[in-house]
């Protein structure tokens, strides 16, 4: 087994590691970085606004991260009024970890599907909803809790950047290093994997087996011509070392 782990650091040296200790080869080839977002100065004001039992949603480790900094050197803290939803597991269990504070996520899966079938979220008339998020993203549950009688607001926490690669180099160093897997945890890098693929390469690479984190993904990989396309459980790295080694994935 030879992974191409796509994932931004620190998540994806931490997967390389755990692969290579359960006896596979791992390499890292990172499709996006991570910055701070571009409205971190309004986050404070815009907590503020919410009234007790609003609702704020994180929706990524990355948000957390930034968020709690941000609030951590203005001197602030979490309010304790507010309802926090947490986008899956381990972004939950990172924010309570950080904050001391309660937060609610899905007990299956890590998407907007999955959040949104939290039987509290299925009316929200008259409540406000603050999306701690990256650059873009998430439309599907902000649509969906403005549905429900919500008023939706963005926060923009974190930023995720395309890394730039030369197109020909990328092409030919993992097709020579006989990559046998790939790690994608998001749309937007696979799209920027399949900006990469050569042309005269895209057979070979669309005959490796490619593990995603959802069945959104999963599809719109096929359509692109992946022909062993798997899904994870959740974006965890326990999650995808346990997919990458399983025996019954299915493809």
């Amino acid at each position: 087994m030879k992974v191409l782990v796509t994932r931004p650091e620190p998540a994806g040296c931490e997967l390389i590691a755990a692969i290579k200790a359960k006896g596979g080869d791992a390499f890292a080839s990172p499709l996006i970085s991570i910055a701070p977002g571009a409205e971190l100065n309004l986050l404070g004001a815009r907590l503020q606004q919410l009234d007790q039992h609003d609702l704020v949603f994180l929706l990524s480790k990355n948000a957390v991260w930034y968020a709690h900094l941000t609030l951590k050197q203005a001197g602030r803290n979490w309010s304790d009024k507010l309802s926090y939803y947490g986008i899956g597991r381990s972004t939950g269990q990172y924010f309570e970890a950080l904050t001391g504070r309660t937060i609610r996520w899905p007990e299956h899966g890590e998407t907007s599907e999955a959040l949104l079938s939290l039987p509290e979220l299925q009316f929200l008339e008259g409540k406000r909803a603050l999306l701690l998020r990256g650059n873009g993203g998430r439309e599907l549950l902000a649509s969906t809790l403005r549905s429900r009688g919500a008023e939706v607001e963005y926060c923009e926490c974190y930023a995720r950047h395309p890394v730039l690669y030369d197109k020909t180099e990328f092409n030919q160093q993992w097709v020579n290093a006989n990559i046998t897997d790939i790690v994608i945890s998001s749309g937007q890098m696979l799209a920027l994997l399949n900006q990469l693929i050569a042309e005269n390469t895209k057979e070979w690479w669309f005959n490796r087996r490619l593990l995603v984190v959802s069945e959104r993904i999963a599809d719109q990989a096929r359509q692109n011509g992946w022909k062993k396309v798997c899904v994870a459980n959740s974006a965890e790295n326990n999650a995808l070392l346990d997919a990458l080694f399983s025996t019954d994935m299915g493809c």
